[in-house]
C-alpha cells in the first residue's frame, strides 16, 4: 500500500481565474468558496476568479484566496472520489509550504476554514506593517551548492539582519533581511557560484527576524481561536519536526513567521516514512516541481489541470 501526503501551496502560487472551473463543475467546491466569503464578509471567489491580478498578487488577498481555493480544491477531489465510488484515500501527512500550513491545518481538522481565511488575511496585515523603519527584501538563489551558504549569509549579514527564508529544492534558496544585507548577499552569491541570484519584487523580508512584530502581533490574534488536535499527522517548517498537538500547531503558526522554511527536510522526512505519492492540493505545479527534484523515485502529482474537467486532475480514480 502505497503512503500518500497531501501538500499544499503557498503564496505565489494565485492566479487569476484559479478555481473558477472547479466551482462550475464542483457543488462541494463552490459551498467551500461561499463559505470563505461569508467569513471574510466579501467575495474573495470573485477576486480569484476575475482579478485583477494586482489586487489579488496583494498579500492581504492572496493568502485568503489561496486556502479557500486550495479547501475547494480537496473538497472537489473527495467528491469525485465518491461520485466514482472509491475510499477518499487517507494521507499519511497533510504538509503546507508556508502560508500553505493554514490550508494543512485545516485538512488535518485542526482549524475551520472561515477562521484559517480570516487568520491568513490578519496574518498578511502583520506582515505589511512588521518592521517598521526597516526596509526588507528577499532573493533567490539559484543553482549554488548548498554547501556555500553559510559563506553567502556571512556577506550580507555586516549589512544588516540574513536569514535562510526558504530551501526549497537542491540549488533553490531563498534569503530574507535587510534590503542592503540582501542586495550584499545576491552580489556575492554570483562569485560563489549561484547561477542566477534574482531580488525578488516584493517589500517583506518573510520568514525572518524582521518579522517578529507579526510574529506578536499573531499570537495575540490566534490567542481566542479554536484549535484541536490534528486527525492527519503534519511537520514544521522550520524542521520538520512533528506536530501533534494542538498547542504545536499553534506555536507553528507564530513560530514560521520568523524562521525559514525548510520544503527539502519536510519532504525528506515524509519519504523516510515511508511516503512514496505527493499529491498537491491547489492553485499550481510549484511544489510538484520541487518534490520531484528533492525525492525523485516518488511519485508527485499536480491536481490544477486546466484541460481537465473542471480544472481538476483527480488521482487514484483506476484504483
Amino acid at each position: 500500500m502505497h503512503r500518500i501526503a497531501f501538500v499544499f501551496p503557498g503564496q505565489g502560487s494565485q492566479s487569476v481565474g484559479m478555481g473558477k472551473a472547479l466551482v462550475l463543475s464542483s457543488p462541494a467546491a463552490a459551498a467551500i468558496m461561499a463559505e470563505a466569503d461569508a467569513a471574510l464578509g466579501e467575495p474573495i471567489s470573485r477576486l480569484a476568479f476575475d482579478g485583477p491580478a494586482e489586487q489579488l498578487d496583494l498579500t492581504v488577498n492572496a493568502q485568503p484566496a489561496l486556502v479557500a481555493t486550495s479547501i475547494a480544491f480537496l473538497a472537489a477531489l473527495r467528491e469525485r472520489w465518491v461520485a466514482a465510488g472509491i475510499a477518499a484515500p487517507e494521507p499519511a501527512y497533510c504538509a503546507g509550504h508556508s502560508m500553505g500550513q493554514y490550508s494543512a491545518l485545516v485538512a488535518a481538522g485542526v482549524i475551520s476554514l472561515g477562521d484559517a481565511v480570516r487568520l491568513v488575511r490578519e496574518r498578511g496585515r502583520q506582515m505589511q506593517a512588521s518592521g517598521r523603519g526597516r526596509t526588507g527584501a528577499m532573493a533567490a538563489l539559484i543553482g549554488l551548492d548548498d554547501a556555500r551558504m553559510p559563506e553567502v549569509i556571512a556577506l550580507g549579514q555586516p549589512f544588516g539582519s540574513l536569514t535562510v527564508a526558504n530551501r526549497n529544492a537542491p540549488g533553490q534558496v531563498v534569503i530574507s533581511g535587510d534590503k542592503a544585507a540582501v542586495e550584499a548577499a545576491a552580489a556575492g552569491a554570483r562569485d560563489l557560484g549561484a547561477r542566477r541570484a534574482i531580488v525578488l519584487p516584493v517589500s517583506v523580508a518573510a520568514h525572518s527576524s524582521l518579522m517578529a512584530e507579526a510574529a506578536e502581533g499573531m499570537t495575540r490574534v490566534l490567542a481566542p481561536i479554536a484549535f484541536s488536535d490534528p486527525a492527519v499527522a503534519l511537520l514544521s517548517n522550520a524542521d520538520a519536526r512533528p506536530i501533534a498537538t494542538a498547542a504545536d500547531a499553534r506555536g507553528e503558526l507564530i513560530e514560521h513567521l520568523t524562521r525559514g522554511v525548510d520544503w527539502v527536510s519536510a519532504v525528506q522526512r515524509m519519504t523516510a516514512d515511508g511516503v512514496t505519492t505527493f499529491v498537491e492540493i491547489g492553485p499550481g505545479k510549484v511544489l510538484t516541481g520541487l518534490i520531484k527534484r528533492i525525492a525523485p523515485e516518488a511519485t508527485a502529482l499536480a491536481t490544477d489541470d486546466a484541460s481537465a474537467p473542471g480544472g481538476i486532475a483527480v488521482p487514484f480514480l483506476d484504483a
